[in-house]
């Protein structure tokens, strides 16, 4: 970047959002408008539909989300999971988090400006309260600042019920992905005191809600998450971020009408400033507290056309495009982070076809020895349990695969496991004496469900020692 692109001052020793003594500076950013902030309106509608119409959706009478973290049970795409299943979620957080990598190698904090839930609720829901309630930056500025009147008064309390209303929307909607939306309704059906517990978490969640959107805000992303200081570790000069063409734009000058203009493009009206919701100066070059919302895109953009220069000014870019002009390259690291995510991705859809619809535990019953049997044969007790991984019953049987021998249920005469749940009992397995070789004999059992095998069990017999 060129020494005339840097503003006087070590913008990058601080935070924007914070003076020299350390006291928070309040943000009032001027209400964006644009092609891109259109783009990120509806973009912010289907994610608000989204989020607020997936707990209605079910498959099979069941929803299509799930986490019931209190049941250790979790729903995905209508396909139900267990604790047994967690290696597979194990694998999914590694491919999120190489994804992200890979994501911001490539494009930046494009995830923070458009889909990151932080921004969607803040700066196109609640922030769009508040420009409704008490104006645009200025006015919001003029407001705070000014002594409390009858005015005030109406304005505050009304931004902090619709505030709270929101956040409580946000909180039960959250909850219905963690109990599911049959249970929410019938909870707020249900006497009070009957469900006073979960009502005091809701309002916890929802005062931490309100609290992050009313007082946090920018904060959050600026100061608590570290993906802005990832970014200084993830990005290059190839990657796409907001970026001044400072090649363009230096050195600034005020536009003159009719003025044969010899300096930059950049008319020094800092309103890519006052529209930024971080409060930096996106002139200085990329910095932890840009999240791309790209509202100081649309602002410059607004002001080259009013003065009939080119767009573009402040656009997406890469450092190369802007220094070099050069055209994007997809270089060797992004092929990189590719490669480990094809890879991933491949691995994650191989557990996910192959992984069974019924989960098995076999072990032999502790403290129980091999019995003695007539007709020249032993056994050994074991317990079982089977679980349901789907919504509708299934009848299994077991039988012997690399031995001799028959397997009895205790107390049952078929293996029927509920749907959305699991079957446990107890069973023998009886071998002739010469099955049985060495102390341990390894055993394997086929599970079969209407006679096709869909699993392999592998046990020990426990036997008596051989002479040999």
């Amino acid at each position: 970047m060129s020494e005339n692109n840097v503003v006087k001052g070590s913008f990058r020793d601080k935070v924007a959002t914070v003076d020299q003594k350390g006291k928070r500076i309040w943000m009032f950013p001027h209400k964006p408008g644009g092609k891109l902030y259109t783009a990120r309106t509806l973009v912010t509608v289907l994610y608000l539909i989204v989020f607020f119409g997936l707990p209605f959706v079910k498959v099979h009478d069941h929803p299509v989300f799930l986490i019931n973290i209190l049941e250790r049970r979790f729903i995905l795409f209508g396909q139900i999971f267990w604790p047994q299943d967690f290696f597979i979620f194990a694998l999914g957080m590694v491919v999120f988090i190489v994804f992200v990598a890979l994501f911001t190698v490539v494009f930046g904090r494009v995830f923070c400006g458009w889909a990151c839930p932080q921004t969607i609720f803040m700066e196109m829901v609640f922030r769009k309260i508040e420009y409704w309630i008490d104006g645009d930056g200025a006015e919001q500025k003029l407001l705070k600042n000014s002594p409390w009147t009858v005015d005030k008064t109406i304005k505050r309390v009304t931004k902090w019920v619709a505030f709270w209303i929101v956040s409580f929307l946000i909180a039960n909607t959250f909850l219905a992905y963690i109990i599911g939306v049959e249970e929410l309704k019938k909870m707020i059906y249900e006497p009070f005191s009957k469900n006073l517990g979960t009502f005091i978490s809701l309002s916890v969640f929802t005062t931490v809600f309100f609290f992050v959107y009313l007082w946090m805000r920018e904060q959050i992303c600026t100061v608590i998450c570290p993906y802005g200081r990832m970014q200084g570790v993830l990005l290059d000069r190839d990657s796409i971020i907001v970026a001044y063409d400072y090649k363009r734009g230096e050195a600034r000058g005020k536009f003159r009408k009719n003025e044969d203009r010899t300096i930059g493009d950049c008319i020094d009206c800092a309103q890519c400033v006052k529209v930024c919701p971080t409060g930096i100066d996106i002139r200085n070059g990329t910095q932890l507290e840009c999240v791309n919302c790209t509202a100081c895109i649309d602002a410059c953009n607004k002001m080259m056309d009013a003065v009939g220069l080119p767009t573009g000014l402040i656009r997406y870019a890469s450092e190369n495009n802007i220094a070099q002009t050069k055209p994007w390259q997809f270089t060797w690291r992004m092929k990189a982070y590719s490669l480990v995510m094809c890879l991933l991705l491949g691995i994650l859809v191989w557990l996910l076809s192959t992984r069974t619809d019924v989960g098995i535990t076999l072990l032999r019953t502790p403290g129980q020895l091999y019995q003695e049997q007539p007709n020249h044969q032993m056994s050994n007790l074991y317990n079982y349990k089977l679980l349901n991984k789907t919504f509708k019953d299934k009848e299994v049987t077991l039988k012997p695969e690399n031995f001799v021998g028959t397997i009895k249920l205790v107390g049952e005469n078929r293996l029927i496991i509920p749907k959305d749940g699991y079957a446990t009992g107890a069973m023998f397995i009886y071998l002739n004496d010469d099955e049985i070789k060495n102390r341990k004999t390894k055993l394997e059992i086929g599970v079969y469900e209407e006679g096709v095998k869909i699993s392999t069990i592998n046990t020990s017999f426990l036997g008596p020692f051989k002479d040999k």
